[in-house]
């Protein structure tokens, strides 16, 4: 049977490549599995809980699921796995919180689920009382705690408890840029929005997901004038901080002395209040409590906005649990964490409401079209032993900062000369290395703010084409004339971090909308084996590295060939 799926008990499903449906079933895949593993012949995909919970959170039915597969699978579909999508599709809803007078109800869909889940010691220790067989009254202090753990039992809660007013906030989009030129909000960024607040009782908590340089900012910006009240902004380093302020300026008409910055150099607490995630999580000991945690309640605030949520600390999901009266909107590229703490940012933050497909959103124009390379280099010949006679997590590093590399560097600089070149990686002697080479400037996390965004305002205008970077510019960084990334080195298998640095060169090209990623590897080494790792996610948004070595790039003719 001609079919392009092979369907295992496990949950796991292979994609034939070859197959005339591969792009089809990528796309409709990609609605309720995740992608973990390329070959030659197949993609790897693995239906779990939450990604089935997250389908459901966006209207996908599972008997549209089982169907589906039943009818793109050459062998049929194990009934115990149709049974367990069914079951967790179908027990999404069947627990839901709701706020009377009283206090908060948690209340079962059926007698079974009573029953099953009144045995819980979490349900025991949570609830105040018994409010009638099919439900309880739950001590409001716990109800982020709940909600977690009957998320691990397998039984996601339907928050509709609703959420604080806070404090009044009025402001509203200004019709025009700084520049002058209509603005607006594009298509995709309303319905995110939209979605975001789609349930007038419970809408307002929940992940948006788009691609890096999509204006996820705007997303931000937009559902806090929605919600109509003060606003607390986590993100990930000081630069992301100046940004936000930045379009809030531009953008809104909120004046910028109610605007404040909660840093490492500054501690401004206002009406929009943005801080960074370390700024929390910093204390002088480990025994230590964390200080500035105490910003979560310095204001009555009525949204908190957590930027690049894949990255939300520890102590900060501790903190989060606490706050579920409060509008809580996740903004990322992507939902991989690696430290596996998925479900926590579902049953915390909230389930995915939106998610714009990256390639579409480049069909259309949002972002740039990118070409994305593989270029392999041969271990030089003085570490080979070396390699051979290391522990594995040595020899990852030896072959990622292999120096045969900074040649090919070099003749992908030149052969981009006058473009907006990133050279991006991960171990600091190497990156040193390169800048000599090249002569350019190496922004790390040494380099004082004050420098680095005067590096990234020459970047910006032009008056500096090439530019290395370490980790530090993984994120939230605006150079939206980049349109060459080259990755020298990476964090093992990091799906996230290769997203991420993708992301630095997505934004839309005034002139010709074309990007170039180059990933560069060295051969038959444990490198290779974590950059195909690495490139699971963007693969699975549909992107395509070219893989070739050294030599056959050189000689490539036309770099812009599909």
């Amino acid at each position: 049977m001609n079919r392009p799926l092979i369907v295992q008990a496990d949950g796991t499903v292979l994609l034939e490549i070859a197959h005339p449906l591969f792009e089809a079933c990528q796309a409709e895949l990609a609605k309720f599995a995740e992608l973990v593993k390329s070959l030659d012949a197949f993609h790897t995909y693995q239906i779990s809980k939450l990604t089935l919970w997250n389908a459901a959170s966006n209207g996908i039915d599972g008997q549209y699921v089982v169907k589906w597969l039943k009818g793109s699978s050459k062998f049929g579909v194990p009934e115990s796995l149709a049974q367990d999508i069914l079951q967790y599709i179908g027990n999404y809803g069947k627990v839901q919180l709701t706020r009377e007078k009283e206090g908060l109800v948690l209340t079962f869909s059926d007698e079974t689920c009573a029953e099953q889940l009144m045995r819980e010691t979490i349900v025991s220790q949570c609830m105040l009382g018994k409010k009638s067989e099919l439900s309880l009254w739950i001590d409001p202090v716990h109800r982020g705690t709940i909600k977690r753990e009957l998320a691990l039992l397998g039984w996601p809660i339907t928050d509709m408890a609703g959420y604080d007013k806070g404090e009044e906030l009025q402001l509203e989009l200004k019709a025009r840029t700084p520049d002058g030129e209509p603005f607006a909000l594009r298509t995709y960024q309303q319905e995110a929005v939209d979605r975001f607040f789609e349930d007038s009782v419970h809408g307002g908590s929940g992940v948006l997901v788009l691609p890096c340089g999509a204006g996820k900012t705007m997303i931000g910006i937009a559902s806090i004038i929605r919600c109509g009240s003060a606003a607390l902004i986590l993100t990930t380093n000081i630069t992301s901080v100046r940004q936000w302020k930045r379009e809030l300026i531009s953008k809104t008409s909120l004046p910028e002395d109610w605007i404040g910055e909660y840093t490492g150099e500054r501690k401004e607490v206002k009406p929009i209040t943005i801080a960074t995630y370390q700024i929390l999580t910093h204390r002088a000991a480990k025994t230590d409590p964390f200080h500035h945690m105490k910003l979560f309640h310095e204001r009555d605030w009525g949204m908190i906005v957590y930027d690049e949520v894949h990255l939300l600390p520890a102590p900060v999901f501790r903190v989060t649990a606490d706050l579920q009266a409060k509008r809580r909107l996740g903004l990322t590229a992507t939902l991989i964490r690696e430290d596996g703490r998925e479900s926590d940012v579902f049953s915390l933050v909230g389930p995915k409401r939106y998610e714009a497909s990256w390639k579409h959103l480049e069909q259309q124009g949002w972002l740039a079209d990118v070409r994305c390379f593989e270029l392999n280099v041969p271990l030089q010949k003085e570490l080979q032993t070396e390699y051979l006679q290391s522990p594995v997590r040595q020899r990852a590093q030896i072959a990622a900062t292999n120096p045969l590399k900074n040649g090919l560097v070099q003749q992908i600089v030149e052969r981009h000369e006058g473009e907006g070149i990133l050279i991006i990686g991960q171990y600091l002697d190497q990156l040193h290395a390169v800048a000599n080479q090249l002569r350019v400037p190496l922004i790390t996390g040494a380099v004082p703010q004050q420098e680095r965004d005067m590096l990234y305002d020459s970047f910006r205008q032009g008056r500096l084409n090439v530019l290395v970077v370490s980790k530090v510019a993984n994120f939230a960084v605006d150079l939206p004339d980049a349109s060459v990334a080259i990755q020298i080195s990476g964090s093992f298998g990091s799906r996230q971090e290769e997203a991420q640095r993708l992301g630095r060169i997505l934004r839309p090209k005034k002139h010709r909308n074309r990007a170039y990623f180059y990933s560069i590897v060295t051969e038959n080494s444990k490198e290779q084996d974590y950059a195909r790792h690495r490139q699971l996610f963007l693969m699975e948004q549909g992107y395509r590295y070219r893989r070739m070595n050294s030599l056959e790039w050189k000689e490539l003719k036309v770099i812009d060939e599909n």
